[in-house]
Order: C-alpha cells, then sequence, then structure tokens
C-alpha cells in the first residue's frame, strides 16, 4: 500500500511555535492540556450516549483541538518529556475508546445491534493502528504514516456526529482502521534494518 496521510500530522512549525507560546502564558502546561482533553471526550462521550449527537461533537470537536496543542506547548516553552509524550499518547487512546464506548451505547439504546459490533470493530482497529506505531517505533522504526490516523478518525467521527449519521460513519471507521493496521504491517515489512531511527 502506499504511504497516504489524508490530513497534515501537524499545524505548520511557525505556526504551531505561536500558538504553543501563547497557550503557555495562560499558565496551562502540556499535561493539564491533556488532561483537559481527556476530560472534554468523556463528556462528548457522555452526550453522545445521551442521544445529544450535535453538543457531543461541539465538545469532542474543540477539545480535541486542545488534546492537539499539548504537543506544541511542550516543544514552544521547551518542556517536552517522556512522561508527557507516554501521558499523552495514553490519554489519547483513553480518549478515542471512550468516545467510542458511548457510540456503542448510542446504538444499543437503539436497537441497532449490528452497529454496536461494528463500533467495537472501529474500535479494535483505531487501537491496533496506535499499539502498531508504539511497538514500531520502540523497536526504532519509523511508523508515521498511514491512511487513518487519528487526525481522520477526529474529522470523521465529528462529521458524524454533526450530520446524525453515526451509522453512515461506523463502517468506514471500522474498515479504514483496519486497512491503516495492514497498511502499517506492509511498510514495517518492508523497513529495512538500516533504515531504523538511531
Amino acid at each position: 500500500m502506499p504511504r497516504l496521510n489524508l490530513l497534515p500530522q501537524r499545524l505548520p512549525a511557525a505556526l504551531s511555535d505561536r500558538l504553543g507560546r501563547a497557550i503557555a502564558r495562560t499558565g496551562l502546561t502540556p499535561n493539564m492540556l491533556s488532561c483537559i482533553g481527556l476530560a472534554g471526550n468523556v463528556a462528548a462521550a457522555v452526550l453522545v450516549a445521551q442521544e445529544a449527537l450535535l453538543w457531543a461533537a461541539a465538545v469532542f470537536l474543540v477539545f480535541s483541538v486542545v488534546d492537539l496543542f499539548d504537543g506544541a506547548v511542550a516543544r514552544a516553552t521547551g518542556r517536552a518529556t517522556p512522561f508527557g509524550a507516554v501521558l499523552d499518547a495514553v490519554f489519547d487512546r483513553i480518549s478515542e475508546g471512550v468516545l467510542l464506548a458511548g457510540v456503542a451505547v448510542y446504538f444499543a439504546d437503539r436497537g441497532e445491534n449490528v452497529q454496536v459490533g461494528v463500533t467495537f470493530a472501529a474500535l479494535l482497529g483505531s487501537v491496533s493502528v496506535s499499539y502498531l506505531r508504539a511497538r514500531a517505533e520502540a523497536e526504532g522504526l519509523s511508523m508515521r504514516e498511514g491512511l487513518f490516523r487519528r487526525q481522520e478518525r477526529v474529522a470523521l467521527l465529528t462529521v458524524g456526529l454533526l450530520f446524525d449519521a453515526l451509522t453512515l460513519v461506523a463502517w468506514p471507521l471500522a474498515v479504514l482502521t483496519h486497512l491503516t493496521v495492514l497498511q502499517r504491517f506492509f511498510m514495517l515489512a518492508r523497513q529495512r534494518p538500516e533504515s531504523a531511527a538511531p
């Protein structure tokens, strides 16, 4: 499979640094932003389970954006640490898992059992995409590329919530996350030991 990214990995460095410094002046630390992002995503999941999809979309989008800025603040202020990077990664996985659990509850309450299964398949795929990258990078291999990474999943879920179209987005979410897992396995298999990062 080709190395294809639908959305950019992060904001341009100059813009990211300016935003990071501006946010840092408010007194918020990178780890605080990670915690705020997690809390907001949990709130969005509760709203989804209660079928308040428009409110859920707004909360999910806002706090997903907030969560993007923890890395920008860390880089702009020189406060990036291994602990902060791991905390952010773990909280990202929890945020996504909780949100998809809220989607599963939404479908279960409506008696849409097939969609419940599809949602759990999407959850498995999303966790696998992220875990594959983590394991590859732990072995010193590059694994940042992918068809359906976190930013693409956030964008698709936001569309589904905004337009009351969770049934429509659950299937592509499940299929594309698993295709991304396969894509990353192929990428991993093609990497030679000498291409590993030092």
